[in-house]
């Protein structure tokens, strides 16, 4: 898919062709001890059509960007497309669950470009068909408030890295507009969804979701959202249309197992 040209009130941004941000500390997570903590964070696999990264915010929420739950019509995914790999690394996951129920932000167009307005809503929440226990993968918090800490970070799956999560352990907020922020964070295909954590306290909290990314100021960046009211909005958005009980036939997925889709295509770019 082409890059697209996001406008702002501040600054003209254009994305170009290829990875962004290369050679800026990204860490691969290749050891369980590497891992830990990180478990909340995996992959989301979208019926053989490509991945995005996703984030546990509550043992059976799954928090990522809208525009990795719609298909080629541009059409929200049947739940049952779309399986959740929590810490995946190098074939093996810490847990492994089925979507129950997909709801995505009403503001996110996904016919439109992508320009503020829809960097702003690219939104969704995943509800699984059994939580994801705090003993397996312990759920992220939210950020709130407008100090973000002494450091930004980014964890995530990407194109070359997609059989295991990379951890940039330090990047810049280089610029915030009516709610979308501008991170020079190490971003390319696959990384959509991906959580931003702010160093606000002890554990870090997700400060924004990777959208997309492009050029800022002669830099190469992320795009991402401020999540609070999203959030909030998607919350009541599932209560609103509760997801019908799963099918019988529809099994648990054994924590630990499932394949490797190594040759999975890849969603937009900085996602």
């Amino acid at each position: 898919m082409t890059w697209r040209a996001l406008i702002l009130a501040v600054a003209a941004l254009a994305y170009t062709g290829g990875a962004m941000a290369q050679g800026t500390g990204l860490r691969r997570l290749t050891g369980r001890d590497d891992l830990l903590g990180w478990e909340a964070v995996g992959r989301l696999e979208l019926n053989g059509q490509g991945f995005c990264t996703g984030t546990l915010i509550a043992p059976e929420l799954v928090l990522t960007a809208a525009h990795c739950v719609y298909d080629r019509n541009a059409k929200v995914r049947p739940a049952d497309q779309i399986i959740f790999r929590a810490g995946l690394r190098d074939g093996v996951a810490i847990a492994e669950r089925q979507a129950l129920q997909v709801a995505a932000h009403p503001g996110y167009n996904p016919h439109g470009r992508l320009d503020l307005e829809n960097v702003r809503h690219d939104v969704a929440l995943i509800r699984l068909v059994e939580p994801i226990l705090s003993g397996e993968a312990d759920a992220f918090a939210l950020h709130s408030g407008s100090g973000y800490g002494s450091g930004i970070s980014v964890t995530s799956y990407g194109r070359g890295r997609a059989e295991a999560l990379s951890r940039q352990r330090q990047c810049n907020l280089m610029g915030e507009h009516e709610d979308v922020l501008m991170i020079d964070c190490d971003v390319t295909f696959g990384s959509s969804g991906a959580p931003v954590f702010s160093q606000a306290g002890g554990r870090g909290r997700i400060l924004a979701l990777v959208s997309g990314g492009g050029n800022y100021r002669g830099k190469q960046v992320a795009f991402g959202m401020k999540l609070p009211q999203r959030v909030a909005e998607l919350k009541a958005q599932l209560r609103r249309n509760p997801a019908a009980a799963p099918d019988r036939r529809i099994k648990r997925i054994r924590a630990g197992g499932g394949a490797s889709a190594g040759g999975a295509k890849f969603v937009r770019p900085g996602g």
